[in-house]
């Protein structure tokens, strides 16, 4: 259930003391106030500078002179966010922010041992996750959308805001006469987030006025699910051993055979098989009878190859 920023801050716990992502958006600013005044002297921020607009050196100017007035201790970390050939724009610069972020957090000793960082992502933004996975055929993992918590490098991240919807965080800005910075990259609509946005979340404000709440139980019952494969996923790796020996694979259920080898690929390789690549694998794991039958498929970034009773990976 959506909830108000004040119950969602009440309700807020994390070790201290807490870094916060501040990107100087009215969200991040929200969430920096409001944790400011619950925990005084126990916060400081975080503002990664990406370098990919203009307007990069004014947020990060904004962001001093609101930590400052604040006196909250503000470290700045300048990255290079483009992309590379082949990748969206959106992940090279989700990759580098968080890898920004656990070096300051990592770098923090004169405010103590940062363990934990919270993000300022909200309800909307949860459902235009929920419908990005939808758009690109993703299963339960992209299904499950953005969980609230979760560890990354001896960090505990939060998003505390993710029952918060975005108006209603804009609301309680203007309540405390909070200024904020705009992202002029918000609008356009190159990107399909922004599409989304624009476009979508609007149609289903007028259609389906609780989607909110809806899509986030949606997506919880598909992290409930994806939790049980993950159990799955765990014993049988037990059976059929890492590298996998082929005859025990056969005798697991194709369904199960799909998701122990999706397991086994991302745990030991950060390897992801298109849904093609994968059922190419299971057709030929399946006719995999005979000492002379060779497989060596295309999964990922690499190849899958039988190599005598076992089935490798590897990245040429």
């Amino acid at each position: 259930m959506t909830t108000t920023l004040a119950d969602a801050i009440a309700a807020f716990s994390p070790e201290l003391p807490l870094a916060v992502a501040f990107s100087g958006g009215p969200d991040s600013t929200a969430l920096l106030l409001a944790c400011a005044e619950k925990w005084p002297g126990q916060v400081l921020a975080l503002h990664v500078h990406h370098g990919l607009q203009a307007a990069a050196d004014d947020f990060e100017q904004h962001c001093q002179a609101v930590c400052a007035k604040l006196g909250v201790p503000l470290t700045v970390k300048r990255v290079d966010g483009r992309h590379a050939p082949g990748q969206s724009p959106e992940d090279a610069a989700r990759r580098a922010r968080y890898q920004a972020l656990e070096a300051m957090a990592h770098g923090q000793s004169s405010h103590g041992t940062i363990r934990s960082i919270a993000i300022a992502q909200h309800a909307d933004d949860q459902v235009e996750t929920l419908l990005l996975a939808l758009s690109r055929g993703a299963g339960l993992p992209g299904l499950s959308a953005m969980p609230a918590s979760w560890v990354r490098a001896g960090i505990h991240y939060h998003r505390p805001l993710l029952q918060v919807r975005s108006t209603d965080i804009r609301v309680w800005l203007r309540s405390r006469g909070a200024g904020y910075i705009e992202d002029p990259s918000n609008a356009n609509q190159q990107f399909t987030r922004n599409r989304i946005r624009a476009r979508l979340m609007p149609a289903l404000e007028a259609t389906f006025p609780q989607f909110r709440d809806t899509f986030a139980r949606s997506a919880a019952h598909a992290a409930q699910a994806q939790a049980v494969l993950l159990e799955v996923a765990l014993q049988d790796l037990t059976l059929i051993g890492s590298p996998p020996v082929i005859a025990q694979i056969q005798r697991l259920s194709r369904a199960r055979q799909a998701n122990v080898l999706r397991h086994w690929l991302a745990t030991s390789y950060n390897a992801v098989p298109s849904a093609a690549q994968l059922a190419e694998l299971l057709d030929q794991i399946a006719v995999c009878k005979t000492r002379g039958h060779g497989i060596r498929i295309k999964v990922g970034t690499g190849f899958a190859e039988r190599r005598g009773a076992l089935l490798h990976w590897y990245n040429p």
